[in-house]
């Protein structure tokens, strides 16, 4: 289990907006209010309120983009402080950091399927053929 910052551990409960302002998850407090009104934050698969309190040990499901993280919160702060501090306010859980490898994975090879170039006029001209081609045989009464 990873140290929390002592200064921290006096504070019981806190705004969920401010504490994940804290722990580096949105760049201001008024952009994680926005993504928790969209709901893109949940707390056993219901959407959070701006006003929820948090508390260590609740568990939360952040959507930031294609990304979603399963967190464990293992500290609260009143300030933000630098990356390494913020990240001893939470735990990843381990299903939630093989679902993001596996889809992270998954893009890469979605990527590679890609070609490599445009089609010049030459190719497009190819791909119309054989769309045309392919369409007649497709073609109901």
């Amino acid at each position: 289990m990873k140290q929390v910052n002592e200064s921290t551990n006096h504070i019981e409960r806190m705004r969920i907006d401010k504490w994940l302002w804290a722990a580096r998850f949105f760049k201001t407090r008024s952009l994680a209010k926005t993504a928790i009104e969209g709901g893109k934050v949940h707390h056993l698969s219901d959407r959070v309120k701006v006003s929820k309190e948090v508390y260590i040990g609740l568990e939360l499901t952040i959507q930031q983009g294609s990304d979603k993280k399963t967190v464990i919160i293992q500290g609260l702060s009143n300030q933000r402080g630098p990356a390494p501090t913020a990240q001893l306010l939470y735990e990843e859980t381990a299903v939630s950091i093989a679902r993001r490898e596996l889809l992270a994975s998954q893009r890469k090879l979605d990527n590679l399927a890609k070609p490599d170039h445009r089609p010049n006029k030459k190719d497009r001209r190819q791909i119309h053929k054989f769309k045309q081609s392919h369409d007649e045989q497709w073609t109901y009464p």
